[in-house]
């Protein structure tokens, strides 16, 4: 889920950058990590801190935002 989650941030330039930019990852590093469960956390808490992220992640996914937020707490 939090790789489908990655796909819905990293679909739109302007908010790709942004999640870039607030975790401090290069691209290659992201590339690097997409089995490392602290930079799939990373993913979910960018979206956990933006409502309006996270609730059209969740729609975008088919799935509710709490479902995203469970996804967070697992990977803890």
């Amino acid at each position: 889920m939090a790789l489908q989650a990655l796909g819905w941030v990293l679909s739109d330039g302007d908010r790709a950058e942004r999640f870039l930019g607030l975790t401090g990852l290069t691209p290659d590093e992201l590339r690097a990590g997409l089995g490392d469960p602290a930079m799939l956390g990373a993913v979910l808490d960018f979206l956990a801190n933006h409502e309006a992220d996270l609730v059209n992640a969740a729609f975008a996914l088919d799935i509710s935002p709490e479902t995203l937020i469970a996804a967070r707490k697992e990977l803890s």
